[in-house]
């Protein structure tokens, strides 16, 4: 095991230790779980909770990580568990992660570190995070929070996995946080079960003017996926142009995982709806922030729902309108008329009629980019959500056995504003 950042034991004062929690994540690719990831870690309270982050792999994260000044270790997992997307694992091969070998001797050795480490709480940020930190949490004592920013449900996860997580969900973690009310429902807990709901938060930051001189620039933002439906965005981008020829899009985000065939794809289908003038692929970005202030619709275009939608409260940040497919927790995020405009998955043509319906009245579209924003700083950045998992993990370190009712109130709560 590596670790980037030496650490020193703190205390409040000679008698009381503050707590150490571990945050452990298989992968160091910088996914949307992982970004979040990032986000909290930098938000903690460094005076309640002293934060270890352990990475199944070196990459991006572990650097950011260790750029912020949190102690980070690289204890390396298999690449044939890191690399498993979650939509190609059946029940054979799930079962493995948590039997074979490899993955009990990774648990075994996590656990010593726990033990030296004097780990007070282990906090899991992935369904391979979870699992590892399940085991260890049998080995050591010490109590696990499982945080899930998936949805565990058959359109998202093979049938036999979504059914053999949901059953672990009861019986591994001490506590579950769910990043929406959709990934909580999906989850299928009883209702006394401690769980709550704790959107992933981003980064508050300013709004700044859009500087190009772009008649129209309308840009999706993701990972290079089929289920992300930059497919379906392409099929719209060709229908706006014929009302809007000056229109530009971007697609910011490249392929992981071994997606490079559907980049291809879309590259491809690009070139033969006679877009290539005016589609712009952007790649992986480390300026995102700066492509969406330039843009004057972001669209989310997934064709699975989304357990989230971290891309779309970013934008909302920025005070863009935001046309997004109606599935997962979008809906809990995007308020259909007033910030933005919910459209069916996998439908190209009502994709294409809401951007063009912003475009054709800027002025409507601004106002929605204004009611946005204040949405966003008011329940999505993780200056409001980082306290609500320090409460979360407080409870667990004190034991109290609490239904969760309270949170799940808070969230529907937050939903009707």
């Amino acid at each position: 095991m590596s670790s980037n950042t030496s650490h020193m034991m703190r205390t409040h004062d000679s008698t009381q230790r503050i707590p150490t929690v571990l945050f452990l994540d298989h992968t160091a690719k910088l996914g949307g779980a992982e970004i979040a990831l990032l986000h909290l870690l930098q938000q903690l309270n460094k005076q309640k909770f002293e934060p270890v982050a352990v990475l199944g792999e070196a990459g991006a994260l572990a650097e950011k990580l260790s750029e912020s000044g949190i102690e980070t270790y690289v204890l390396p997992l298999d690449s044939a568990i890191t690399d498993a997307r979650k939509d190609g694992l059946g029940a054979h091969s799930l079962l493995q992660l948590a039997a074979i070998g490899k993955t009990l001797k990774y648990c075994q050795r996590l656990s010593r570190f726990i033990r030296s480490r004097r780990i007070d709480l282990i906090h899991t940020n992935s369904l391979k995070a979870d699992l590892i930190g399940g085991v260890c949490s049998w080995l050591t004592g010490v109590p696990v929070v499982w945080h899930v920013h998936d949805r565990i449900n058959a359109d998202y996860l093979p049938k036999t996995v979504a059914r053999l997580f949901q059953l672990l969900c009861r019986i591994m973690p001490d506590f579950v946080v769910a990043n929406s009310m959709a990934t909580l429902k999906s989850i299928r807990l009883p209702s006394n079960s401690r769980s709550a709901v704790v959107y992933e938060g981003v980064l508050a930051r300013d709004a700044t003017q859009k500087t190009n001189q772009v008649d129209g620039l309308v840009g999706l933002v993701g990972r290079l996926t089929r289920w992300k439906g930059q497919h379906i965005f392409l099929e719209a981008a060709a229908r706006v142009r014929r009302q809007f020829p000056k229109t530009r899009f971007q697609i910011i985000g490249s392929a992981m995982f071994g997606e490079e065939a559907y980049e291809q794809e879309i590259r491809a289908l690009a070139t033969s709806l006679k877009l290539d003038d005016c589609v712009e692929f952007m790649g992986f970005r480390k300026d995102v922030p700066r492509l969406v202030d330039q843009l004057d619709v972001l669209v989310h275009a997934s064709t699975t729902g989304e357990p989230f939608g971290q891309v779309i409260t970013e934008g909302m940040l920025a005070a863009k309108p935001v046309v997004a497919t109606r599935g997962g927790g979008v809906p809990e995020i995007v308020q259909h008329g007033l910030t933005g405009l919910l459209v069916p998955m996998g439908n190209s043509d009502a994709m294409a009629d809401a951007i063009c319906s912003l475009l054709s009245n800027p002025e409507n579209a601004q106002k929605m980019g204004r009611a946005g924003r204040e949405r966003a700083l008011q329940y999505f950045t993780v200056e409001r959500t980082a306290p609500r998992l320090e409460d979360i993990f407080e409870r667990v370190l004190l034991g109290r056995r609490g239904d969760g009712t309270q949170e799940v109130v808070r969230a529907h709560e937050a939903l009707r504003h």
